[in-house]
């Protein structure tokens, strides 16, 4: 049996996916994200890295919505997202990452000026709270990724941490 405290971690998670508060999440909610990201970092959206995000935006929205959306109405609603979440994450944390790894991707290289593939703390930072994580938190986190100490984060940092974010376990 998942438990209550369980579920409740699991709908927190849902809120930073529902960009708009509107109790859904649907594309909007990602194109959304990647137009913010866009504006934050002054990135044009008919450039390679802007073209680049709006896909990943849609590749992250196509497998939310094939993993948790019951219904077929192209909305996945919090209940959806719960019961996706504890049924089909918990049960393949590998899942989360491979649907996220497009848009993160992309939105690492958004924050990459140098496209060196590493990506300041503080840009890091950026990112997250234009995802709607609180700046306190967002600052923590990204120093958290930064695991050599260096002051950057890579893909390899981000991709596990989020998906370990986004399935957690009982």
């Amino acid at each position: 049996m998942v438990s209550t405290e369980y579920e409740r971690r699991i709908a927190a998670r849902f809120a930073t996916l529902d960009q708009d508060g509107n109790g859904y999440i649907d594309r909007e909610d990602f194109s959304a994200a990647a137009k913010a990201l866009l504006a934050e970092f002054a990135v044009p959206a008919r450039s390679a890295k802007g073209q680049g995000l709006y896909a990943g935006a849609e590749a992250f929205w196509q497998g939310m919505a094939g993993m948790a959306d019951r219904d077929g109405d192209q909305r996945v609603t919090r209940e959806e997202f719960i019961s996706g979440a504890v049924k089909r994450l918990r049960d393949n944390p590998d899942r989360f990452a491979e649907i996220a790894r497009p848009f993160l991707h992309a939105a690492l290289a958004v924050a990459d000026e140098d496209a060196d593939g590493r990506v300041t703390v503080e840009d890091t930072a950026r990112v997250l709270r234009v995802l709607h994580v609180p700046q306190g938190a967002a600052r923590a986190a990204a120093e958290a990724l930064d695991g050599d100490g260096d002051g950057t984060v890579t893909e390899a940092d981000l991709i596990p941490a989020i998906a370990g974010y986004f399935t957690i376990t009982e």
